[in-house]
């Protein structure tokens, strides 16, 4: 069994309900973290609960690239990520392993917006991860794990546990993570889903991230990628029942050619 899990809700910032089931979650000990989406409407209330003592310093970017409008202005005019409205609309293939220097511009100055919009808000990020994914493409990787390492905070690497992987799948996010992990760090070694819970091989040690989209079933919490029903709660229990639940920390990031670890882990009820 892992030493540590950190269970990170994806989207914080969506909407009100997205807020309210995070919230939710966070106060129920099912959830340690939370990212943020800075182009969504409700972005301001979130980080207004995120001053709350039980959220303080838990809760990181979750940088977008794929839905909403965007927040600076050089993305709106690049057809790779945007449509003819100025809405993202992200064209890039998932295998793509280059952008020209106008994208790779424009991509690193809606981070920059995006990480200032939370700041603004006095919400300094614990950590980066993205909306879909979209830093498991190369260069988008690159660039964000970059943008993490001068801001001295970890990324989350690519998911890497869950028995849908095929071997070309787990070549690439090895090769991927190894990457990420040799510009910016990481804090956690590995990363699944609630759905990869069922059928994986837990880590003998180390600190293991699940990525969540909580939502309410009843008085309990279910996740989008799970059954309608199935209690996300229930899944954690039952795979990491007694494993404490950790957040990320803001911490001067490490070498390059090490892991990430923060000095201070605060732990929720598992």
């Amino acid at each position: 069994m892992p030493r540590q899990v950190i269970v990170n809700a994806d989207d914080f910032g969506l909407s009100p309900s997205e807020n309210a089931v995070i919230l939710g979650a966070f106060h129920a000990g099912v959830i340690s973290s939370a990212t943020a989406m800075a182009n969504m409407p409700a972005f301001e209330a979130a980080c207004v609960l995120a001053r709350q003592p039980l959220l303080k310093g838990r809760i990181g970017l979750h940088f977008n690239l794929t839905y909403g409008r965007p927040l600076s202005l050089s993305i709106r005019a690049r057809s790779t990520f945007c449509d003819s409205q100025g809405e993202f609309d992200l064209s890039l293939p998932r295998h793509s392993l280059w952008l020209n220097r106008l994208d790779r511009d424009a991509v690193l100055e809606e981070l920059e917006a995006q990480w200032q919009r939370c700041l603004d808000n006095g919400l300094h990020p614990s950590h980066l991860d993205s909306h879909q994914h979209v830093h498991n493409i190369w260069p988008i990787g690159e660039i964000v794990a970059r943008f993490a390492a001068r801001q001295g905070v970890p990324v989350r690497l690519a998911r890497d546990l869950g028995s849908n992987l095929s071997v070309p799948k787990r070549v690439f996010k090895t090769l991927l993570n190894h990457r990420l992990n040799s510009l910016s760090g990481a804090t956690a070694q590995n990363v699944c889903t609630p759905v990869d819970l069922r059928t994986v091989a837990m880590p003998i040690d180390g600190l293991l991230e699940i990525v969540v989209h909580p939502i309410h079933i009843g008085a309990d919490f279910g996740d989008a990628y799970l059954d309608p029903g199935e209690s996300l709660s229930l899944v954690l229990d039952q795979r990491l029942g007694g494993v404490p639940r950790v957040s990320y920390a803001v911490v001067p990031r490490a070498s390059k050619e090490e892991p990430h670890y923060p000095t201070e882990l605060h732990p929720l009820k598992s």
